[in-house]
């Protein structure tokens, strides 16, 4: 029998009797801690996948105790620019032995009730709707009472968008420019070379 379990952000697959390093728990040396985020628990007949976890289950562990990891060296150099730099880490972790992994409690059971849930709030909703088409009927005919007054507000005020927008017009023309006529570059008279003087 074995479990996939979230310990600290870490994901373990554990079984009974395990030994095993997880990041650091707030939890004193020889207490006991509890593992309510099981993810799969597969126990030689079934396999029970959670959503995102399996409820109800469980896993127990022993703290043991509480240290740190084997040093970690972290080194950064850029060539050519004279720069290294020679860090260490050592990450706090923690011991723990797994004592029990337990399956309590059957998903069937919890789902019966949440589909009775949902199905009391449909009922409510369409209890609800002939009220809504009710209120709606009412809120119809002042709509319409308003829209024939709405209509002859605008009306009124077409004449006067009318005229701004000639003078808009009427000011955004720019007057033609006529372009300035090229005059012909006069050619130079071909020069005359000294032997040609002599002829």
């Amino acid at each position: 029998m074995y479990a996939i379990v979230d310990i600290a952000g870490q994901q373990f697959k554990v079984e009974k009797d395990q030994k095993l390093y997880v990041h650091r728990l707030e939890v004193e040396e020889g207490k006991k801690v509890s593992f309510q985020k099981v993810l799969l628990i597969d126990t030689g007949n079934k396999v029970s996948v959670g959503n995102p976890v399996v409820k109800g289950a469980s896993v127990d562990a022993k703290v043991i105790s509480h240290m740190k990891g084997d040093k970690v060296l972290v080194f950064k150099k850029k060539r050519r620019k004279g720069y290294q730099k020679l860090n260490g880490h050592r990450q706090y972790m923690t011991q723990i032995q797994i004592e029990a992994i337990s399956e309590t409690g059957g998903a069937t059971k919890k789902e019966a009730p949440a589909a009775k849930k949902e199905e009391a709030p449909a009922a409510k909703t369409t209890a609800k709707k002939p009220a809504a088409s009710k209120a709606a009927s009412k809120a119809a005919p002042k709509a319409t009472a308003e829209k024939p007054a709405a209509a002859k507000k605008p009306a009124a005020k077409k004449p006067a968008a009318k005229t701004t927008a000639a003078k808009t017009t009427a000011a955004k023309k720019p007057a033609a420019k006529k372009p300035a006529a090229k005059k012909p570059a006069a050619k130079a008279a071909p020069k005359k070379e000294s032997g040609d003087k002599a002829e």
